[in-house]
């Protein structure tokens, strides 16, 4: 009973008060995360808790089976439930996790639009498409020629901050 209770208050402390917790408590509470090993998650680890108390109770009440008996069964029914969330839940999440972070240097060879005019020694700007999302970057004509607003134009290379464009026609 103690595990079906402990892993359903940790489940429900850990989701309405956790942030403030670890805020509260400055961080005194992170070597609970255990880190660098993801099987060890507290979601699989305290899922498995819950399940082995409510198996266990379960198992008592409505079978016939002996004390150690229900104790095997139960810790058998954790390890499968505990993998399972690990397998279904933790490690698609961690798989998940994506960054909206760009770097310039990786845009060469990208396709953009220009949305303010580059003159053929200046700057203008361009929008390029990274990711899900756009970004407007500052641009330079790459051959020295101008180029004007709406116009195509491919990354050529990237400088100091500046994309260095080329005007392609894709008709």
């Amino acid at each position: 009973m103690s595990c079906l209770i402990g892993g359903i208050l940790y489940a429900l402390v850990s989701v309405i008060f956790g942030d403030w917790l670890g805020l509260l408590l400055d961080g005194a509470l992170d070597f609970l995360s255990l880190d660098g090993h993801s099987w060890l998650s507290p979601t699989a680890l305290v899922g498995g808790i819950t399940v082995f108390g409510g198996a266990g109770l379960m198992l008592e009440r409505y079978t016939s089976l002996g004390a150690s008996a229900v104790l095997l069964v139960a810790l058998l029914i954790a390890l499968i439930a505990g993998t399972g969330v690990f397998f279904l839940y933790i490690k698609p999440m961690e798989q998940s996790e994506n960054s909206i972070a760009f770097s310039l240097n990786g845009m060469s060879g990208m396709l953009g639009e220009v949305l303010v005019p580059i003159p053929a020694e200046g700057y203008g700007e361009v929008m390029v498409k990274v990711g899900a999302g756009f970004t407007n970057q500052i641009a330079a004509s790459f051959e020295g020629v101008e180029i004007a607003g709406g116009s195509k134009v491919v990354v050529v290379e990237v400088r100091d901050s500046t994309l260095y464009v080329s005007e392609v026609n894709l008709s």
